[in-house]
């Protein structure tokens, strides 16, 4: 806990930037029957009743540093999903960084393992060398920043019925631009001095010498 809290305390370097990344299932739904526009003395009006589209994933990288997010959307979100977004992030998105702090819970795919089943050793070890992991505690997620991020996206975003993943990526595009032109961020307030009196239950009791 105290390693991810040291990073967020940190001065935002960009050779060294701290990302944060997660997923989130989506499902995929559809009208029934077509919404009805606000008219003269009625309001819009929408069926309660919807159809089932399948489901999707979405993934999101946020530094806070910058006031930056990216969404990736897909159909899963298996090891080769997730080494996918790793090799986007560092070769697209960070090209410069001498390394991504990546900050991620510890769901089993969220490892340099991802990498070498997804690519030849010496790409998965070009990518890994570019990455430092920082994992946040069992049961300690809402540690992770981007957890924070996703409530703004589910608000702003996913509140409505989205059919399918093109809408789904066109609509989460346009929600990522317009995030990163405000370049809104997360001022994080609690530190490791606060854990350690709000979450001293967490850590083990000293023996008496």
């Amino acid at each position: 806990m105290e390693d991810v809290l040291d990073l967020y305390a940190e001065p935002y370097d960009p050779a060294r930037p701290v990302v944060c990344l997660d997923e989130c299932p989506v499902q995929l739904l559809d009208e029934v029957r077509p919404p009805q526009p606000p008219a003269p003395g009625r309001p819009a009006r929408r069926d309660s009743e919807y159809r089932r589209c399948g489901t999707a994933c979405l993934a999101v990288a946020f530094d806070a540093g910058r006031g930056w997010r990216h969404v990736w959307a897909g159909e899963r979100r298996t090891k080769l999903d997730f080494a996918g977004w790793l090799k986007d992030l560092v070769d697209v998105h960070y090209p410069a960084a001498e390394a991504v702090r990546l900050v991620v819970d510890n769901l089993n795919t969220h490892s340099p393992a991802a990498l070498y089943a997804a690519f030849p050793p010496a790409e998965a070890h070009r990518i890994a060398r570019r990455l430092e992991f920082h994992y946040t505690p069992k049961h300690g997620s809402w540690l992770n920043m981007v957890e924070i991020e996703l409530s703004v996206l589910a608000t702003k975003c996913l509140g409505r019925r989205l059919p399918d993943l093109a809408t789904l990526r066109r609509e989460t595009a346009a929600y990522t631009q317009r995030r990163n032109a405000a370049r809104a961020t997360v001022r994080w307030r609690f530190a490791t001095r606060d854990a350690r009196t709000k979450l001293d239950h967490l850590y083990p009791s000293p023996h008496p010498s």
